[in-house]
């Protein structure tokens, strides 16, 4: 029987039980409300009153690799590390009252200075130097821009006063191989230089930022961390074949120190591509080590250098007067040593000889700048200006290289009497490698001339590839008259005075050489110095690469005989990397007389 006293007791038990009930879920709704409903308010609320912690997230520029994929550079992790000198002093003092375990200053010195590569008494330097300026001071720079190893050796110190903070920074596993291709960035991570200047919209990482509410003594506070994660960048793959490009380097340097020469450098395109396969030049820039080049020598010769190309334009002159005036590999011109013109030009060849009845393939093995001048009355001076432009001098290439400059062909309308027959053998004018390549590229490819390039891709760190806009092929020449010219050319190498040391055992070569003159800057010529060229592409019968080799005032052999040693080792390695297969059948003699 339940009476008033015992329902007494549990009345008040299920009023205070719903009271309790009540204010739990009076403090849960609040606590929705603060952590979830209005969290962000309150954090930025909480934020504008509390210590403001925060950290750059460090993106990773991308890779540069070479067209097998081998890396030519790409991004380490670097330290730099600081130091709290107030820290280190409190330290001491505590242990020297006896209040701490921990290991002095002394000791611990010892082992930075062991870890960071300097002296005890400089380590001890930084700290005391600083204190001396401000006794509570909290930072010093210990060091800058140590390895990930150094950091680890340094955090088993265990010392609280030092901490390290990471950067990426750039290496070049390779040294100077593709140096003056690649380019370099600066100790800020700024490109300066090369591929890594042009494309770096690809390359470049995006940085991300972490931020945080710490308490006064440097706590992160739960809750508040707020991350915006980094971009990585790109990877850039080139045309380049890094072993091939290390060879040629190799090569080429070489052959600058045997011909005593300012420079020199070596160009190979692909000729159904216009792929530039190597770009090798001495002297030339380690990446890792840009101030021990000399300033000249930190960019690209190749792309920013011009030249008069000589006795390699008869080929251009020899494939218009084929292609639109109507001659042949047998047609004929009588020519001497020497010319004088109806208009009062001049031209010697640069041998003395009596009037000769040359073919066009003959003038081309002799080099006979009297003989080209003739077969070049065979067309307009238009003509030949705008086939000139055609084959791309002047036009400059898509390569992207930056700074790249482009030869010059002056109007027609400004030919003089001498330039009118100078142009036809490469004086009065000017190219670069990349264009010259691009003209004997054409020829070797049935006439279509390829636009060249230097990068074949670059994919995004999400996996998007974007490949560089070129432009469209050019139709040169027919077929049929780029057949005509590549049987002359083969000619050359096979009948001219410099053909055994071309020679490369197995295959058919085809080229020209050229000896150009210097300007000295005032209107004339140097004198006995010249800029040689040495130009080709195998195999003859079915052509597949083209190498230009140049060399800059070469002291030994001044003539373009001092290029023939480096072509033919060149021509052979790169025969050699692309695995062709020897020929299968002879060149076609043709008479250098009518």
């Amino acid at each position: 029987m339940t009476t008033r006293s015992t329902r007494s007791p549990r009345r008040r038990t299920v009023v205070a039980l719903a009271v309790v009930l009540a204010v739990l879920a009076g403090f849960t709704v609040r606590l929705v409300d603060i952590q979830v409903v209005n969290a962000d308010e309150h954090v930025s609320d909480s934020l504008e009153r509390a210590f403001q912690g925060s950290q750059v997230l460090h993106g990773t520029r991308g890779q540069i690799i070479d067209s097998t994929g081998q890396t030519l550079a790409s991004s380490v992790l670097l330290y730099d590390c600081q130091i709290s000198p107030q820290l280190v002093s409190q330290i001491d003092g505590d242990i020297e009252a006896g209040t701490s375990s921990s290991r002095p200053w002394s000791e611990v010195s010892e082992d930075v200075a062991e870890i960071i590569g300097r002296t005890p008494d400089e380590v001890r330097a930084i700290v005391a130097d600083e204190l001396a300026v401000n006794p509570e001071s909290e930072f010093a720079y210990l060091a800058k821009g140590i390895s990930t190893q150094q950091y680890r050796d340094l955090a088993e110190l265990g010392a609280n006063y030092i901490a390290c903070l990471q950067h990426p920074a750039r290496a070049y596993p390779d040294g100077a191989v593709a140096g003056n291709i690649v380019g370099f960035v600066g100790t800020d991570g700024q490109p300066l230089e090369g591929l890594e200047k042009t494309y770096d919209d690809c390359l470049s990482a995006t940085s991300g930022a972490l931020a945080y509410q710490q308490g006064k003594d440097g706590v992160v506070i739960p809750g508040t961390v707020r991350e915006q994660p980094a971009v990585d960048g790109g990877t850039l793959e080139l045309t380049i074949n890094r072993d091939l490009q290390w060879y040629l380097q190799q090569l080429i340097g070489e052959q600058v120190q045997n011909m005593a020469a300012q420079s020199g450098s070596i160009l190979v395109v692909e000729v159904a591509t216009g792929k530039i396969r190597a770009a090798a030049e001495y002297p030339t820039v380690d990446p890792n080590a840009v101030d021990s080049s000399a300033e000249g020598d930190r960019g690209s010769r190749i792309f920013r250098g011009t030249f008069e190309p000589g006795s390699t334009f008869k080929s251009l002159t020899a494939a218009t007067v084929i292609d639109a005036g109507g001659q042949t590999p047998l047609s004929t011109v009588t020519a001497s040593g020497r010319e004088t013109f109806a208009n009062g030009a001049r031209v010697n060849d640069a041998f003395g000889h009596p009037a000769y009845e040359y073919t066009l393939t003959g003038v081309l093995v002799d080099s006979s700048n009297a003989g080209i001048s003739k077969f070049s009355e065979k067309v307009s001076a238009q003509t030949r200006y705008d086939y000139f432009k055609k084959f791309g001098i002047g036009e400059g290439t898509d390569t992207g290289y930056p700074g790249e400059e482009k030869g010059l062909i002056h109007p027609v309308e400004d030919w003089g009497a001498q330039t009118t027959y100078n142009t036809s053998f490469g004086q009065a004018l000017t190219t670069t490698m990349p264009e010259l390549a691009g003209a004997y590229a054409a020829i070797a490819n049935d006439g279509v001339r390829m636009p060249l390039s230097l990068v074949e891709s670059c994919t995004a760190a999400d996996g998007t590839v974007v490949r560089p806009e070129l432009a469209d092929p050019v139709q040169v020449l027919s077929a049929g008259t780029a057949q005509q010219v590549r049987s002359m050319l083969e000619n050359v190498f096979v009948q001219a005075g410099y053909s055994k040391s071309v020679a490369t055992s197995g295959y058919r070569l085809a080229g020209k050489t050229g000896t150009g003159e210097k300007s000295d800057g005032n209107g004339g010529y140097k004198a006995g110095v010249y800029y040689t060229t040495m130009v080709g592409f195998a195999p003859a019968d079915d052509p597949e690469y083209v190498v230009v080799v140049t060399m800059d005032e070469p002291t030994k052999v001044t003539s373009s005989a001092a290029n023939a040693t480096a072509f033919q080792r060149a021509m052979t390695q790169v025969l050699k990397t692309y695995r062709v297969l020897p020929a299968t059948s002879a060149p076609e003699l043709l008479p250098k007389f009518g």
